[in-house]
């Protein structure tokens, strides 16, 4: 099997260290925080999983959004 590849909503391939914009608000679990639609993420890395990046924000560190949330900026 070989690697799968992460893709924004667009289909756009992402890679470590990309930057993406929030397509939709998002509410962060745990926390009484909302990521606003519009909100520019820089230096994304790739998980294992094809379907979610990790980031951090200026208010959340350690955050793993899903890619379908996301577009290439």
């Amino acid at each position: 099997m070989g690697d799968a590849i992460t893709k924004d909503s667009n289909g756009n391939p992402l890679g470590d260290g990309d930057s993406v914009t929030v397509i939709k608000d998002l509410k962060v679990k745990g926390t009484s925080e909302t990521i606003k639609r519009g909100t520019l993420v820089k230096n994304i890395r790739l998980t294992g999983n094809p379907g979610k990046v990790e980031c951090n924000t200026k208010q959340v560190k350690g955050l793993v959004l899903k890619t379908e949330f996301l577009k290439k900026a």
